[in-house]
């Protein structure tokens, strides 16, 4: 088994609790107040700024042949996930120029741009956020949320597109060369921030 399907394979469990959590839940069917999803996306647009820093600085230390895969995650956070924020943004009333990082963030943040420093860890640091999004667009999508709103942004990380740059990512893990346990253990430490993340600061 690749180290990529290692991780994927120890974080499925923890994938299925996040399904369970009230703000996921809340998007899944619809019922999400609009209060937590708009303080939600000012988070997670705060996020997503410093996670194409988180790109940008592994790019600078990629091999010649995943370069280009570390720039286009990186386009692709800042042109397309962040244009769907800003586009929700406007529909929910959200204040992404005046919203400061909660705790949640800011300790996401800090332990991502802290494990960019090594190209192998912060690979396996950032991958619960992209294999995560993308395993959950795929179980949500399934029966997604009548709501426009909410469906636009489980369609986003369902579309074939999202799980193609994530496989693009478990490739530059697997040839990277990480130590295992020490993948393993920002991986898991990577998904507990993914879990508290949806703990959406009020």
């Amino acid at each position: 088994m690749s180290l990529a399907a290692h991780l994927e394979e120890i974080g499925r469990p923890l994938v299925e609790e996040q399904l369970t959590h009230p703000t996921v839940a809340g998007i899944a069917d619809g019922t999400l107040p609009e209060p937590v999803f708009r303080s939600w996306l000012e988070q997670d647009y705060l996020f997503l700024l410093d996670y194409v820093r988180v790109f940008a600085r592994l790019a600078w230390q990629a091999p010649a042949d995943h370069l280009g895969d570390l720039v286009d995650l990186a386009h692709a956070t800042y042109h397309d996930e962040l244009a769907l924020h800003r586009s929700l943004a406007a529909e929910f009333g959200a204040d992404l120029d005046g919203a400061r990082k909660g705790a949640p963030c800011a300790a996401y943040t800090t332990f991502l741009l802290d494990s960019a420093a090594s190209y192998s860890e912060g690979l396996a640091a950032l991958y619960p956020c992209m294999w995560g999004y993308s395993t959950l667009g795929a179980q949500l999508v399934r029966n997604p949320p009548a709501d426009p709103r909410y469906r636009r942004w489980v369609e986003t990380y369902a579309d074939p597109g999202f799980a193609e740059l994530t496989r693009r990512c478990a490739q530059m893990i697997d040839e990277a060369g990480a130590d295992s346990a020490r993948a393993e253990q920002l991986f898991r430490e990577g998904m507990r921030h993914e879990l508290a993340f949806w703990d959406v600061p009020h």
